[in-house]
Formats: structure tokens, sequence, C-alpha cells
């Protein structure tokens, strides 16, 4: 067990956290439950925590306040639980850095399956820096570190990225030039399909163009193709 996933779950919901302290356990992860942003913090002081389930509503400190203090100075995969009708507030969470969100209701199972997928693409990104490790990846005047996850602009400045953003810009370099579905994103960084009313992947190209376009109300990168999805323009070049 101490080398399986450690799930830190924040809610202030006594029954969720039972409710999912046990089940996750069930499925092979270590889980700590927290009430509140307080006892979150605490919690990532004192453990390795490799993933964190983080309620929207919680007391004191809001879920979207404490994700964008922890995207600020790390990159721990986080999942979110938003109420079923806020959209607005899952599109905001998205902006700020979330890896996924589930709403509430929901099965333990669903929650389950995300868990593993975003490990899984976390691993993943660990892994292609370990077998890149001095790949570079350049676009249209700008240059992508694989290795070191950092993006250079055409002026030398670097741009931070959230996990969304680098995952979903390295998508698109390894695809350049063909058109992708909004699924087939959904899927390359989320490793999930798209649900009716599933912005996701929307919000994260919204984000990801206003920090590479000079004009992302007209973007020339990342091209929309109406009924299709989206289209990486710039030819690619890899050294």
């Amino acid at each position: 067990m101490q080398d399986s996933p450690h799930i830190l779950v924040v809610d202030d919901d006594r029954e969720i956290r039972d409710l999912l302290s046990r089940f996750l356990g069930k499925h092979g992860f270590r889980v700590t439950v927290a009430r509140d942003g307080r006892e979150m913090k605490q919690a990532l002081a004192d453990r390795k925590i490799d993933l964190v389930v983080l309620d929207l509503m919680l007391p004191g400190e809001g879920g979207l306040s404490l994700c964008r203090e922890l995207r600020a100075r790390s990159a721990l995969p986080i999942i979110m639980l938003t109420a079923m009708r806020e959209e607005t507030d899952r599109v905001v969470g998205l902006e700020m850095g979330a890896d996924d969100y589930l709403a509430k209701p929901f099965g333990p199972r669903e929650l389950l399956a995300r868990i593993r997928a975003v490990l899984r693409r976390a691993s993943d990104r660990l892994d292609a820096s370990a077998v890149r490790a001095d790949g570079h990846v350049r676009f249209a005047g700008w240059t992508l570190d694989l290795a070191r996850r950092r993006l250079e602009s055409p002026d030398g400045l670097l741009v931070d990225l959230t996990n969304g953003e680098y995952d979903l810009l390295v998508a698109f370099v390894e695809r350049s030039q063909r058109v992708l579905s909004r699924d087939q994103l959904l899927d390359l960084t989320r490793g999930r399909s798209a649900g009716p009313f599933d912005r996701s992947v929307d919000v994260q190209v919204l984000r990801l163009r206003r920090k590479i376009e000079t004009d992302p109300t007209n973007p020339e990168i990342v091209k929309t193709v109406r009924g299709g999805g989206y289209i990486f323009t710039p030819a690619v070049e890899r050294t």
C-alpha cells in the first residue's frame, strides 16, 4: 500500500468523505480526507499526495481559490467536484487549472475512472519527459521544451502553462495540420469522451489561444473548423 497512489479528498460533507475513503481504499488507493482548506493545506504539508479531489463549495476559503493557490505552486493533479447546474463554476475551475471535474451527484465508479485517467496522464507526462529529455518543438516562432514543460515566445519570454494547456498543446503539435474533433482532443488530454454539454476542450482552447495567438479573437495558430473541431495550422519542427 505504501507504493499505491495517495488521494486527498477535500469535502465538508462527512458522508461523502467516508464513502470515498472506503471506496477508494477498496480499490487500492491510500486516502486522506480534509473538511476545508485549512485541513487540506495541513495534509499537503504532512504527506506526499498524488491527486486532490476538491469540492467547489467549502466553508471558509472556497474550492476555486484553493485550486488557484495550489496550481500556482504545484502541478499536482486536481479533480474538482461541482454542483450539477453550476456550469460557470466548472468552466472557471478549468480556467484555474483543474485537470478534470465531476458534477454532483456522481457515482463513485465514475470518480474512480476519472482519478485513474488523470493519474495515467500525469505518469505519461513524466515518462515522455524522461524519453525526450532533450526534445524541443518549434512552431510559428514558438519553442516548446518537452523535458522542462516550458513554452518560450518568439520574443524569448517564458509563458506559464497549466497541465491542461500543456497537454492540449502537445496533442496539437503532435498532430499538426490535422483536424481534431472535440471528442478526439478530450480523449487525448483527459482520457474520456465528451458529454453533450461538455465545454472543457473549448475552455482550454480559449485559454491556450490567449497565450499563443497575436489576436485570440482572430486565431491563426489554432483555428476552429466548423462542425469538425480544431486544427493546429503551423508546420512543426522537432529538434
